[in-house]
């Protein structure tokens, strides 16, 4: 059975993401610029409230991949603090200049978290070379990439998610996200044989997940 991550941009989300079936939660801010990280006190509130798994976005801001020294020092912080908490996982990615994976910051942050898995967010849509990164991202230790396969969303990227679950082999999860929603969910798992999916479930100008689609969603996904 395929298994859904809700992107959650405040606590109501979490909430309805758990009572309607979500597997896990990636809990961020900054809904404008694609998720930052969320608030001590919001990632503390989520502890109480929630019993699945949540993930906690690492992003001091929106904007581009390249950190500053004093950025990737707030990232470090971040995550030993979360870490406190026990919270399930973390979300994060950081690119180089020319658009290559910086496996030394990645695999500093990786090393941090431990024992918490993480995942590689859609900075992975902006590489270059996106077979080389796959590899770059599995040496950092990352279980998961988030990818919409370098398109504006996940149905455009279809095929690429699909080569990159075949060359993943197994060593980590292809996530697809980007546009995932209930109307086409099922035509992408069975195009990209992912066993992963990551959707807001936002349908509406708000930016809280809607519940009867996430129930969709999940119904949606063999």
């Amino acid at each position: 059975m395929a298994q859904l991550e809700i992107a959650c941009f405040n606590l109501d989300s979490a909430i309805i993401a758990q009572r309607n079936g979500a597997n896990r939660i990636e809990l961020c801010d900054g809904f404008e610029v694609g998720g930052t990280t969320p608030s001590l006190q919001t990632v503390v509130k989520a502890k109480e409230l929630l019993t699945i798994e949540f993930y906690v976005m690492i992003r001091p801001r929106g904007g581009n991949f390249l950190y500053s020294e004093e950025e990737f020092e707030q990232m470090k912080t971040e995550i030993l603090q979360f870490q406190k908490l026990n919270v399930s996982g973390f979300v994060f990615g950081i690119l180089n200049p020319n658009n290559t994976i910086n496996k030394i910051q990645n695999i500093e942050l990786v090393e941090l978290a431990k024992p918490f898995p993480c995942t590689f967010h859609r900075a992975f849509d902006e590489v270059e070379n996106v077979f080389q990164a796959l590899e770059d991202v599995i040496a950092c230790g990352f279980q998961t990439i988030l990818t919409s396969g370098q398109a504006q969303n996940a149905t455009e990227g279809m095929q690429r998610i699909a080569e990159l679950v075949s060359k993943s082999n197994n060593r980590i999860a292809i996530m697809p996200g980007g546009g995932v929603r209930s109307s086409n969910s099922a035509l992408i798992q069975q195009q990209t044989k992912a066993s992963w999916f990551h959707s807001s479930a936002i349908t509406d100008n708000t930016v809280t997940a809607n519940p009867n689609e996430i129930l969709a969603l999940k119904s949606s996904l063999k």
